[in-house]
Order: structure tokens, then C-alpha cells, then sequence
């Protein structure tokens, strides 16, 4: 199995947030309490839980990664460490994503455009953003 070193200057939660609500429509939401959402349209694309607070709680994205399970899947092989399938909604291709890991930033934030174009995807055309 091949070791994926840790950047140096991983990308922070807040960071992460800021990339997800500078795409086109994105918009943030709290519909349970403590856990915020980004969303486009109507519909999430982008799970980002709370704040963490301290070292002793990493943060992670949930994001879809796949238009099924076994698509989502090769995150998972790729990164265990790091990736798991999202509880309730895994099943549709939604995975959570650690932050500060092993996986790359640049690779984040490649799943953070595929998860809103995904869900861009879906959207009725008169409920795209421009």
C-alpha cells in the first residue's frame, strides 16, 4: 500500500467552508442544530457538521463522491484512513471525507466540484445558478 504524505499547510475547516460558499449559488444552512450545510438550489452538496474545537476532534466534509456506493467506494480503498461512507445516506454515494490527512487538498477540493456539480446536475434547469 502506498503512504500519501500530509501537506504541510493542510486546508483548514475554515477554509473549506469558504471554497464550498464561493461556488455559484451556494448558500449555507443550519437544518439541525450545530450542523451546517452548503447548499445550492434546495439541495445539499457539502456536509460540513460544526466547527471542529481543538485538535482531539478532526474535521471532515461530507460529500457526494459517486452516483452509487460502488463508485464512492474508491475513496475508500484509496484513503481508509480518511474516508468513510456517510451514515444514513452512504448508499447513494455520499462519503465524509477527513481534513488534515492523508488526502491532498487539492484532491478535496476536487471532490467539493464534483459533489456540486452532481447536485447542479439534478436541479431543475430554472433552479441552476447562472
Amino acid at each position: 500500500m502506498e503512504v500519501v504524505p500530509m501537506s504541510a499547510a493542510a486546508m483548514t475547516w475554515a477554509q473549506l467552508k469558504a471554497y464550498c460558499l464561493a461556488k455559484p449559488g451556494a448558500w449555507q444552512d443550519e437544518p439541525w442544530e450545530g450542523d451546517l450545510v452548503v447548499k445550492v438550489g434546495d439541495k445539499i452538496f457539502a456536509f460540513l457538521g460544526s466547527a471542529p474545537r481543538g485538535p482531539e476532534r478532526a474535521a471532515s466534509v461530507g460529500l457526494k463522491c459517486g452516483p452509487d456506493r460502488d463508485t464512492a467506494d474508491e475513496w475508500l480503498l484509496r484513503y481508509p484512513e480518511a474516508a468513510s461512507a456517510s451514515a444514513y445516506i452512504g448508499r447513494y454515494g455520499w462519503n465524509s471525507l477527513a481534513l488534515g490527512g492523508p488526502i491532498p487538498d487539492d484532491e478535496l477540493l476536487a471532490a467539493v466540484d464534483d459533489s456540486y456539480d452532481a447536485v447542479v446536475a439534478r436541479l431543475p434547469k430554472r433552479s441552476r445558478p447562472s
